[in-house]
């Protein structure tokens, strides 16, 4: 078995994208609120409440990531990298209940609408948190091209629903401070709600799919089978199971060897096909059983007969 660290690289920019998360959501908290203060706007108050969720859950991120990323210890033999899906999975829990007081505020206003003040600061405040939030978006794009995240990947996803819902916002704000359509303000407000709503279900089942050992991609299954056999020596592949662990990825096997060849070279077979499968998953977790072909009778248990691809 070879267990890889994270790279200082790969921890590195998992702790900067998670601090800048951390300090935009502070920021438009701040500018966010002097907003709904002089306006009184719904989707105002709902991005305002929508903004107060993401700080806590960029927080649960911030300290997920670096948990996550501790090597495995006595306690934890296969790493503590599920820290991210659970976290991910709180994120998920807030935003959706985000939503659903959103989406109630939203509802009331549309049978009382009120009127915007201040529409020009509301509008100028929106402007700055929609440049913000792009920027972040971007940051973590690039973080997650290298490192896979679930963690950053689930704070991605609330803000780029955090994105549209702010334009969202910046129209119905518009809209009923210029034009007089209080209720379209109402309007915006219940739509940036259900966008949240959607949002939050997405990051369930991105969540869900680590907590329940739900295998990688076929695309990425088929790699590391191409890559283990890529040595003529190796035969075939099967058995193989696989799932992800916040930062890790866990892969087991059973690949067919000669029947005639020492246990020796087994051995330096197998350490090849690790190396070669570690340049493409870094921080993976590695078991290959060695069969010889053609004389290794069913073995494995409950799961190789639940599942031999």
């Amino acid at each position: 078995m070879t267990l890889s660290a994270l790279s200082p690289e790969t921890q590195a920019l998992t702790r900067r994208v998670t601090a800048l998360s951390v300090a935009v959501a502070a920021v438009l908290i701040v500018v966010k609120t002097l907003a709904w203060l002089a306006s009184g706007s719904v989707a105002m108050l709902a991005s305002l409440s929508d903004s107060g969720l993401d700080l806590i859950a960029s927080l649960i991120t911030f300290f997920a990531v670096r948990y996550a990323a501790e090597p495995p210890d006595a306690e934890h033999r296969f790493g503590h990298g599920k820290a991210e899906a659970f976290s991910s999975l709180m994120q998920g829990g807030l935003v959706f209940a985000s939503g659903a007081l959103i989406g109630q505020e939203a509802i009331r206003a549309m049978f009382n609408p009120r009127p915007v003040e201040q529409g020009l600061l509301a509008m100028a405040v929106m402007g700055i948190s929609i440049v913000l939030t792009l920027g972040l978006i971007i940051a973590q794009s690039k973080v997650l091209k290298s490192t896979g995240s679930i963690a950053v990947s689930g704070d991605r996803a609330h803000y780029a629903a955090d994105l549209g819902s702010n334009a969202v916002a910046l129209v119905g704000i518009g809209a009923a401070a210029f034009l007089g359509f209080g209720w379209i303000d109402a309007a915006a407000g219940l739509i940036v709600a259900l966008w949240l709503i959607w949002g939050a279900i997405g990051v369930f089942r991105e969540a869900a799919s680590q907590l329940m050992d739900r295998e990688l991609p076929d695309e990425d299954r088929k790699r590391i089978v191409a890559l283990t056999t890529e040595d003529p020596r190796v035969l075939g592949v099967h058995q193989l199971r696989t799932r992800a662990s916040g930062p890790y990825v866990h892969m087991q096997m059973h690949a067919d060897l000669e029947a005639g060849i020492s246990l020796a070279e087994a051995h330096t077979i197998m350490v090849n096909a690790e190396n070669r499968l570690l340049e493409a998953f870094p921080a993976a977790d590695i078991i290959i059983h060695p069969d010889p072909r053609g004389k290794a009778e069913t073995h494995g248990g409950l799961f190789a007969e639940a599942h031999h691809g």
